[in-house]
């Protein structure tokens, strides 16, 4: 019998389960083997085996950066023996995916469509490479291109306009460090006052990680560790070296088993397993990070925050467990100052996992181990609130779930949070008089070391419009390693070039 006050149709996640392969040990495990396995453990972690993976009616997977499976969730169902009536995948770039995912399946469970769904991911890209680099075949299952899902989640858009890729920024190794620099200059501080402060971040995660039995990287690191460059921690685009970036390279899976609550009880899922969705909120920023009028700002974070806080009927003061996105020190630096936290709090430390650095599973698939990570706590903690973040691409896409251990007062509704449309003027091809307003050196590997390539400055032209030059003359990349130029005026002579006027504007 079902307590009284708990909707049958409650959504309820009963089991989670996650898996970490570290370098070193044993076999080559691919993507579906790491999902597979992970919701192995779930079901054991849920107490009824492999009863209600067998049975469940839907199965979802993170789109795997690892292997080419258009149908991961396929692939994994016949690893369990179930037989679905759906199959979902998220689309195929995006760190938002879990918590969609999670939304999608709960209103669906709480409308009668569903009783028990699966939710997967996994990343093999450590035993990709090692294969790769053996010539071992690792003989993991292959999948037809043909072999589709019945629904795909998510946007599936090109990241990036045509300036920010003229500008070299086509991946989140420049474009995070951009925003970094944007923040920085957001912020007031100078470069070592700002590294330190991030240096700080990341040494108190990576003491998170240390405690963490699924991370990747489970030691504490010192901040001059984390901030000196070396052969171990070689720069990559400034102020980020390797140890301040999220690592890809990694042998991971998480998987979870959500239902209704009357298909928990009748399976026999003990009470004290049962942890409830209490809000969720999705949204999406300005898509392009050059035309959004604060690159070290997200009101779609916000948004999503106060609805995902709206729906549980609590306040962010009543959010005892935090886990916020954490692929690079800005991202959380961002999230936090969305949702009004400090970074530094001790006592509430804004991850569960160690985050992407350490605690591992980046690609697309890193929330479904926060959120696997939150479930454990919960219990431990039932009358508590928890509360993590997703993200997609360079602050671009985002999910906010609260959780707890305790039935909700008013049903899950999850919603897609309105977000306030705001775009700042581009200028490709602008010359004439600027401000800089960030700005990042990329570093390639050359024979003496780690050298800076070139300088990408994002600046303001009188007007207030943003352009960005991607600089490679030997002149200006030293200036811009060697001094500050935040701030300061440079005349853009071309697309490819500025000259330095001044050292900062007033």
């Amino acid at each position: 019998m079902l307590p009284a006050g708990i909707d049958p149709r409650t959504p309820v996640l009963v089991g989670v389960g996650q898996i970490v392969h570290r370098s070193g040990e044993q076999g080559l495990p691919g993507a579906v083997e790491l999902a597979a396995e992970s919701l192995r453990r779930a079901g054991a972690d849920s107490g009824t085996g492999d009863a209600l993976l067998r049975s469940a009616d839907v199965v979802a997977a993170v789109a795997t950066v690892s292997g080419s499976y258009p149908n991961l969730a396929a692939t994994v169902a016949a690893q369990l023996g179930a037989s679905p009536k759906r199959t979902l995948q998220s689309a195929p770039a995006g760190g938002d995916a879990p918590q969609r995912l999670l939304n999608l399946l709960s209103r669906q469970i709480a409308e009668g469509k569903s009783d028990i769904a699966l939710i997967c991911g996994a990343e093999s890209v450590a035993s990709l490479n090692k294969a790769r680099k053996t010539g071992v075949d690792p003989g993991w299952p292959e999948q037809h291109e043909n072999s589709v899902p019945d629904e795909i989640i998510g946007v599936t858009d090109a990241p990036s306009s045509a300036m920010e890729t003229a500008a070299g920024l086509w991946g989140p190794i420049y474009m995070y460090a951009l925003i970094e620099s944007a923040m920085r200059n957001r912020l007031g501080l100078d470069q070592q006052t700002q590294l330190a402060r991030i240096g700080g971040l990341w040494s108190r995660f990576s003491e998170v990680a240390a405690r963490n039995p699924y991370a990747w990287m489970p030691t504490k690191r010192t901040v001059a560790e984390l901030v000196t460059t070396g052969p171990d921690n070689r720069m990559v685009s400034s102020p980020y070296p390797k140890l301040l970036m999220a690592n890809l390279t990694v042998d991971q899976g998480a998987g979870l088993i959500l239902c209704s609550a009357a298909a928990a009880d009748a399976a026999g899922v003990p009470r004290e397993r049962w942890v409830f969705p209490h809000g969720g909120a999705t949204a999406t920023e300005t898509w392009f990070v050059s035309e959004r009028t604060d690159m070290a700002a997200s009101p779609a974070i916000a948004a999503a925050g106060r609805a995902a806080l709206t729906g549980a009927g609590v306040g962010i003061d009543d959010i005892a467990h935090i886990d916020l996105y954490s692929c690079f020190p800005v991202a959380v630096q961002v999230g936090a100052a969305a949702l009004g936290l400090p970074i530094d709090d001790l006592a509430r430390p804004l991850t569960v996992t160690g985050g992407l650095t350490f605690g591992g599973g980046p690609g697309n698939n890193y929330s479904t181990h926060g959120i696997a990570t939150m479930a454990g706590i919960l219990r431990d903690n039932p009358g508590d609130y928890g509360l993590t973040t997703a993200l997609g691409w360079y602050i671009t896409k985002h999910g906010v779930g609260v959780y707890s251990a305790k039935p909700p007062a008013q049903p899950f509704r999850p919603v897609e949070a309105e977000v306030p449309v705001a775009r700042r003027e581009t200028a490709p091809g602008y010359t004439g008089p600027a401000v800089i307003e960030a700005y990042t050196v990329p570093h390639r590997r050359g024979e003496a070391g780690d050298e800076p390539e070139a300088v990408v400055v994002s600046a303001l032209n009188p007007a207030g419009a943003r352009i960005l030059v991607r600089a490679t003359d030997s002149e200006t990349v030293a200036a811009c390693t060697t001094g500050d130029r935040l701030g300061a005026a440079i005349d853009i002579t071309a697309a490819d070039r500025f000259i330095l006027r001044s050292e900062r504007t007033a």
